[in-house]
């Protein structure tokens, strides 16, 4: 940056709260230029956000601002406008490349303020156009991506092969919860010290909450996840040293009375920006290389952060902002009560009540709620995928517009038709009972697909494969399913029982 420009404030968003976004040897501004950040209570005004989602961005938010001290000016507003106006006036402002099409638009549309290029990925966007474009194809495999990070960053390589023969060690990392176990006895995630800092905010939206300009969701105490980089550091350091050697094999597996297994809960550390990828998975490759964690564990770290995050982010970059509007199997429902205001007990399904009082009271699950039974009932259920693209979006303390469009729209949703994955990620209720010990207490039987015990999953299975036999007949990897469908002697049954199902 030319030294003229050192004296020009730049402006932090809530999810670029780590040093590196402020590194002038990462693009970043000059070391001398003040700072501002703007806390806009109309963000959370406009659509209604999980309470421990607000109380961690804004606990992360002003306990970055007192970290900073005298360098940043920290302005309360009702907008983001109000509060640029009050603290720069008309003059000039530099900002990162912000993690939204809404935000990037918002920016770029004023004349005062320059726009930095993107910070907290591995891949540019450069790097990654340059790949897509390269492939002669609409769509893109996450597989085929991960590949290509592993080679240009050399992550878990042995000179130009993969570590250990295996680009992929899915395989090794799909293993059920241990038979009978109700915990798999690893030590705790790191858990945070609230401080006055939390008190506050916590005040700060009980307030907000009377005087009306603001509804939650969910429940926020006491705070669970890092809101400083002191604290992100922790959590990782817990994670790689006593808790990634049995990730890998349990990766997708629940279990009722331990919600975390050997998850890391780091994604909303990394999505404020308190953490950056690359020390994320360079901790977790030394860990593999000193001959404290398998292969299987680190390898399956690293193809969370340096495979799906990465190809998630530069999904909803590259396919555009209209892509959140996809529907390819127009699919219109609207969410039902029960599901948006997180009440367990109005699905009659187990893995649904447990889920959903999860997300209650920690705004967190692993993937596999996430998409195999969250996402999976929404799709069975034919609800409206922008709706419970928003939903997503609102309800996790993780969740934010690039985390969530690729991921409930691509992914969980099917609703790009395939751009990004090669099928509908949902499952009868075998599948859930195979991976979990959600199924033995459920009034539902996941072997039964008609009557009073069907389980609503096998059962909307079914439903699925038939109303859209036509498309999912011609993709490879689902023919053999549809086909399935000529062999159920109570299909006609099943049907009718779907068709007068409540959501």
């Amino acid at each position: 940056m030319p030294e003229e420009e050192s004296g020009t404030p730049h402006w932090l968003f809530g999810d670029q709260l780590g040093p590196h976004f402020v590194d002038p040897a990462r693009g970043g501004p000059h070391r001398d230029a003040p700072l501002l950040m703007i806390e806009s209570r109309r963000v959370f005004g406009r659509r209604r956000f999980h309470r421990a989602k607000a109380h961690l961005v804004l606990s992360a938010m002003r306990h970055r601002a007192a970290e900073l001290g005298d360098r940043v000016r920290y302005v309360k507003a009702g907008t983001y406008r109000e509060g640029l106006r009050e603290a720069v006036g008309d003059g000039p402002v530099t900002v990162r490349h912000p993690t939204s099409h809404a935000a990037l638009a918002f920016v770029r549309g004023l004349p005062s303020v320059r726009v930095l290029t993107a910070h907290g990925f591995l891949v540019t966007h450069d790097e990654f156009r340059t790949w897509a474009d390269g492939r002669g194809t609409k769509h893109l495999r996450q597989e085929d991506f991960y590949r290509w990070v592993r080679r240009t960053h050399d992550l878990l390589m042995e000179g130009d092969d993969p570590a250990g023969g295996r680009w992929n060690l899915d395989h090794d990392n799909r293993r059920p919860p241990p038979r009978g176990a109700t915990a798999l006895g690893v030590p705790a995630p790191y858990r945070p010290r609230e401080s006055d800092i939390d008190a506050e905010v916590r005040s700060d939206l009980d307030r907000w909450s009377r005087e009306g300009d603001v509804e939650f969701v969910g429940e926020d105490a006491p705070r669970r996840f890092p809101a400083t980089r002191r604290e992100a550091l922790a959590a990782l350091r817990r994670f790689t040293e006593h808790r990634l050697t049995t990730f890998g094999a349990y990766e997708d597996a629940v279990l009722a009375e331990d919600a975390t297994m050997s998850h890391s809960l780091l994604s909303s550390s990394l999505n404020l920006g308190l953490l950056d990828p690359a020390e994320c998975v360079e901790r977790a490759e030394a860990r593999w290389r000193s001959g404290d964690v398998p292969l299987n564990s680190a390898e399956g770290f690293v193809r969370q952060i340096a495979g799906w995050r990465e190809f998630v982010w530069h999904v909803y970059w590259y396919f555009g902002a209209r892509y959140r509007e996809g529907n390819a199997l127009r699919h219109h429902g609207a969410l039902p009560g029960w599901f948006t205001e997180l009440d367990g007990e109005g699905t009659g399904a187990n893995c649904l009540t447990h889920t959903l009082d999860q997300v209650r009271t920690t705004g967190w699950t692993h993937h596999i709620p996430r998409l195999m039974i969250l996402g999976s009932h929404a799709l069975q259920r034919g609800w409206d995928p922008a709706a419970v693209t928003d939903w997503f979006h609102r309800g996790f303390v993780d969740g934010y517009d690039w985390v969530m469009v690729p991921n409930v729209v691509g992914m969980s949703q099917y609703a790009d038709g395939g751009r990004m994955t090669t099928k509908p990620y949902t499952s009868g209720g075998a599948y859930i009972d195979r991976m979990s010990d959600l199924c033995g207490p459920c009034r539902y039987k996941p072997s039964v697909r008609v009557g009073e015990d069907a389980c609503p999953f096998t059962a909307g299975y079914w439903n699925l494969l038939h109303r859209h036999r036509d498309r999912f007949e011609h993709n490879a990897r689902m023919t053999r399913a549809v086909r399935g469908l000529d062999r159920l002697t109570d299909l006609g049954e099943l049907l009718e029982q779907e068709r007068d199902r409540r959501d």
